[in-house]
């Protein structure tokens, strides 16, 4: 069904449930030799997740460091610094219908756009969200780009209203597509592999926009892509066209990158003469970040037992993928050593992601004397029956995982920031920098957000930290490449 709407429904990411009645026994902490209290293993955790100044300035340092390495040679640092080949920003000016598809996972989008110059800007959106069969993520590249074609040729065949294409011009589109590739411009790229559960053959090492444009040449779709983009890149774009002060972008979900406005002439790996406005924007892929960070043994044991062993770890300490996970085997080590929640230890919570980041955003939202919303939640998702005390406990152990991942975003974000203020010669927090952020962990988990903003403040001093604005940029990847689209046109805009 078609949608009109400046940007879809998101949905929330804190789960509200009902509280149950049920039977909680009194919780047997410290007994016998053998045990040790709740209250001993959540000092050790907060020790070793404590994020002091140093290790803040640490981070920070560290990632602007690992940033330059990154530039400056390909496998330089841990961070790929890959380069977008995005020459032009949104300005505002843009004018004329453009299309973005957003193929991030299981589910993808297309958009169309009416842009009406700096006047009327916006001036009508129009999405559709699609779920990709089952067997098509299995299947032949063919295939997928078949069908992806198939919706969006029918999509467009519902054009009409306040969209309308100049005469003797071709639909152009803008192309988010986020999974790893080696981009080769700024319409073109390699995929290295699948991940997010793909296996399509006959893609890896291929331009995913030839695969594209080929089957929408078979769908007989006139239609071509001028741009390629990752959404971290797109999400800068979309702020980018409202708010000229922004120079950086982060994704906090349930994956999380960073991308940033840079220098062409501060890129050593990279010297393109065709460059006519001297910057680019970076993926720094700074999932990968991995120096300095605390880490504590529950950290460890995840990473060992996950699919990408020693990789990705700054992600994994930051992101709404792993927060829920790390509180899950801390709560099951108190359950086992310290009898959390009884002498058995549920069954539900030996279950790797059976508690997940919005079950812990929610349990500290919870401001009731007893906590029974924490009650419940525990409940439902780990089968434990808990006392007021054990909830308390619990609540320590969700705020100290989510209170280190959001210094830790913030620290990486200064990273970027002094890195660019480095070269800039000061042309950075001498004025206002707006860092645009999406995501349902930032956008939905509020003490994660503050603790960030906290790190960003401690780390830059009140004065200079009035001048870098942390802007919720909601759903903008979408847009973002459908203005991304239009700013590489082969068509002049008429300005």
């Amino acid at each position: 069904m078609s949608v009109t709407a400046s940007t879809p429904a998101v949905r929330t990411f804190c789960i509200t449930r009902s509280a149950k009645m049920v039977s909680r026994p009194r919780v047997v902490m410290a007994v016998g030799s053998n045990t040790i209290s709740g209250a001993s293993i959540l000092t050790k955790l907060q020790k070793d997740c404590a994020t002091p100044l140093p290790v803040l300035r640490h981070v920070a340092d560290a990632m602007a460091d690992d940033m330059r390495a990154g530039l400056a040679v390909e496998g330089g640092s841990e961070l790929q610094m890959i380069l977008s080949y995005v020459d032009a920003l949104p300005t505002g000016n843009e004018k004329g219908l453009f299309y973005a598809l957003d193929l991030g996972g299981t589910n993808f989008r297309v958009l169309r756009v009416q842009l009406g110059g700096k006047e009327e800007r916006v001036i009508s959106t129009e999405f559709e969200q699609v779920s990709i069969p089952p067997e098509l993520m299995f299947g032949t590249s063919e295939e997928l780009f078949d069908f992806i074609a198939s919706v969006l040729a029918k999509f467009a065949l519902k054009e009409g209203g306040k969209f309308h294409l100049q005469q003797g011009r071709t639909r152009e589109i803008g192309f988010t597509f986020s999974f790893p590739v080696k981009q080769t411009s700024i319409d073109s790229g390699i995929l290295i592999k699948w991940t997010k559960g793909f296996a399509v053959s006959g893609t890896a090492g291929k331009d995913v926009v030839a695969c594209l444009n080929g089957a929408m040449k078979r769908q007989k779709l006139d239609m071509r892509v001028s741009a390629l983009v990752n959404d971290t890149v797109g999400t800068l774009a979309g702020a980018r066209y409202w708010d000229n002060d922004v120079m950086v972008a982060v994704i906090l979900g349930t994956g999380t990158n960073a991308c940033y406005v840079e220098r062409v002439d501060a890129i050593p790996k990279f010297q393109d003469p065709s460059s006519t406005s001297g910057r680019t924007i970076v993926n720094t892929e700074w999932g990968a970040f991995s120096n300095g960070l605390p880490l504590t043994e529950f950290d460890r044991e995840m990473d060992a037992e996950s699919i990408n062993p020693r990789e990705q770890i700054f992600e994994k300490t930051i992101s709404g993928m792993y927060l829920g996970e790390i509180v899950r085997r801390v709560l099951l080590r108190m359950a086992e050593a310290a009898h959390l929640f009884g002498h058995s230890v549920p069954e539900k919570l030996l279950m790797p992601f059976s508690l997940r980041t919005p079950d812990i955003c929610a349990m500290q939202q919870d401001t009731s004397k007893d906590l029974e919303e924490v009650g419940s939640i525990l409940y439902d998702v780990a089968g434990v029956n808990s006392s007021t005390n054990a909830r308390k406990i619990v609540i320590d152990v969700c705020d100290t995982i989510a209170k280190r991942g959001g210094r830790l975003a913030g620290a990486g974000i200064v990273g970027i920031l002094q890195k660019m203020e480095y070269d800039s010669k000061g042309l950075i927090f001498g004025k206002r920098t707006v860092v645009a952020m999406d995501g349902g962990l930032y956008e939905h988990y509020p003490q994660y957000r503050r603790y960030l903003q906290e790190a960003v403040t401690e780390l830059l001093g009140p004065e200079i930290s009035r001048n870098i604005v942390i802007e919720h940029s909601k759903d903008g990847s979408g847009i973002g490449a459908a203005l991304l689209a239009a700013t590489n046109s082969k068509y002049e805009h008429d300005f």
